[in-house]
């Protein structure tokens, strides 16, 4: 398992609660260029609409540009490959007050593009000011075991 993107945001401003792995609905071009580690998925996040969910605000950039359909929208909403029971689940959560869903990493499993999404609450302030504390500190204590 190769992690191909990775959204550090949203471990530093989510906490997150519960963790599941999905199938992703992209385009061949979309696959080379994940693969090669372009794309973002800063502010991306889950929704479900009509029983089926998806991935909301992720910027894939088409691997070479001159070669995409003129029509090809980087930052357009694509289909997350999940179970019924799964999806029934999110849409409770999604339900609920306080709760969001944020795209975790895309990564390399057997071939196959999947991404993470995570259930999380929104840290407060304090919150955040404690892992920064928290980080650096472990930081320090590195740099000391090295001397």
């Amino acid at each position: 398992m190769q992690i191909l993107i990775n959204n550090k945001k949203a471990y530093f401003n989510y906490e997150i609660l519960e963790k599941y792995v999905a199938g992703i609905e992209l385009f061949g071009f979309e696959v080379k260029s994940i693969k090669s580690g372009q794309g973002s998925l800063e502010g991306a996040y889950i929704t479900i609409r009509g029983g089926e969910a998806y991935l909301i605000g992720a910027n894939i950039p088409a691997f070479q540009a001159k070669n995409a359909p003129e029509s090809y929208d980087p930052i357009r909403n694509r289909r997350i490959l999940l179970t019924k029971k799964e999806i029934s689940t999110l849409a409770s959560v999604e339900a609920k007050k306080g709760f969001a869903m944020p795209a975790l990493a895309m990564y390399n499993a057997g071939g196959k593009i999947k991404i993470e999404i995570g259930v999380a609450r929104g840290k407060k302030q304090f919150d955040k000011r404690e892992s920064i504390k928290k980080r650096d500190t472990e930081r320090e204590m590195r740099r000391e075991m090295k001397k």
